[in-house]
């Protein structure tokens, strides 16, 4: 069953036909027209209510179908689930960073939803991968203290916004100085903190060129540009920088500090929207409960890459920790001519990001079709293809 999918406008998301998510959606759409100054920040495939996907053919919503036949998700995703699609499968196309963000744990989230229903709507964990498609850069995870250290000390105004005994319990490497210097940007006062960080954009600026590369003089500039003033431009120093080429990806569980910068990606997640919220954002910011779920465990950059296993001849896998879902890439090239997607015992969605082929229904870069449980998919492969598929991990 081919899909209709849920556009979402948020104004971080690349405007015009430089967006996927726009591109996507205009191949699948053809009387959908794309406006230049738009941004065109998700495309949503799924059944969550704020962005609801349909049968393309028919106008029925894909959760009034999966109502009538709750078979089609498959036993072992109704045993762990009930009869919901415990996965939320999505394009973004990013121009401006979102937020400073931590996903809690299901026990967390279900303390925060009955405390603050108005704030966390649901009560469930909302672990995610991103798999680039696009030159893709992201914040993810905090740096080893080595690294913060050496940052404290090259810069004055990073100093001076978190204070003289934050700044020492850090380079003294005291148990928990970490969490404190980040909870500190955060709880500055918001004229310390513009001072500091329109000091510290203005001196990068005039500085050489390997100091500016040193002290992330380029990154700290465009967020400074995106969000002035904001307490979230200085965490770059405390998170790792992470950059990814096509095909590479991120897994954010419970508790891992990120904030996605800019690029192109496919993410699947838990279906929930519960996001803990703390800077580089407009929207509400809630330190506390941040500093208390955040995992401060240091990592190196090349650690935060989420590696696929094999699964078939053209596929591998991307497995994380939780049943909610898992992603399969194809890559099939075109002297293949038919190839079948192998039955799952999970429902699935499939994306069509690059090549053309044929089944049901014609097949380009933006088709996305949901597959019921225990159903094989044969494909007529005119082009190379590659396809992402989304499923229940059980």
């Amino acid at each position: 069953m081919e899909l209709t999918c849920a556009v979402q406008r948020y104004d971080w998301g690349k405007c015009g036909a430089y967006s996927k998510v726009a591109s996507f959606f205009k191949n699948t759409t053809p009387e959908f027209e794309i406006e230049k100054e738009t941004p065109y920040a998700e495309m949503w495939m799924g059944t969550h209510p704020n962005g609801p996907s349909k049968i393309k053919a028919t106008g029925e919503y894909l959760a009034d179908v999966i109502k009538s036949n709750p078979e089609c998700l498959g036993k072992d995703v109704i045993e762990q689930f009930g009869t919901n699609l415990p996965f939320l499968f999505k394009v973004l196309s990013i121009q401006k960073a979102l937020s400073i963000q931590v996903h809690p744990t299901k026990e967390q989230a279900e303390i925060l939803n009955a405390k603050h229903p108005e704030l966390y709507k649901d009560p469930n964990h909302k672990p995610e991968i991103a798999i680039a498609l696009t030159h893709f850069e992201a914040l993810c995870g905090f740096r080893k203290l080595r690294q913060i250290q050496e940052f404290i000390k090259a810069i004055p105004e990073l100093r001076a916004v978190m204070g003289g005994e934050i700044v020492d319990k850090i380079l003294n490497d005291e148990e928990g100085a970490k969490q404190l210097g980040f909870k500190r940007f955060f709880t500055c006062p918001e004229d310390v903190m513009a001072t500091q960080l329109t000091a510290l954009v203005e001196r990068l600026t005039v500085s050489d060129d390997d100091f500016r590369k040193k002290m992330l003089g380029p990154l700290i500039e465009r967020l400074y540009f995106q969000f002035p003033g904001d307490c979230g431009c200085f965490a770059v120093y405390f998170l790792n920088f992470i950059q990814l080429e096509p095909l590479q990806a991120i897994y954010l569980g419970a508790g891992e500090p990120h904030a996605y910068l800019f690029g192109d990606c496919v993410e699947c997640m838990a279906c929930s929207d519960n996001v803990v919220r703390a800077g580089l954002t407009p929207k509400y910011k809630d330190v506390e409960t941040l500093c208390e779920i955040t995992n401060f465990k240091g990592s190196l950059p090349e650690e935060k890459i989420f590696k696929p296993l094999k699964d078939g001849e053209f596929s591998v896998i991307f497995k994380p920790p939780v049943k909610d879902f898992t992603v399969i890439q194809y890559e099939i090239p075109v002297s293949v001519g038919k190839y079948k997607l192998p039955a799952r015992n999970s429902a699935s969605i499939i994306l069509i990001v690059n090549g053309t082929g044929a089944s049901q229904q014609k097949l380009i870069p933006g088709t996305s079709v949901f597959i019921p449980a225990y159903q094989e998919y044969e494909i007529e492969v005119l082009d190379d293809l590659l396809i992402f598929q989304a499923a229940a991990n059980v």
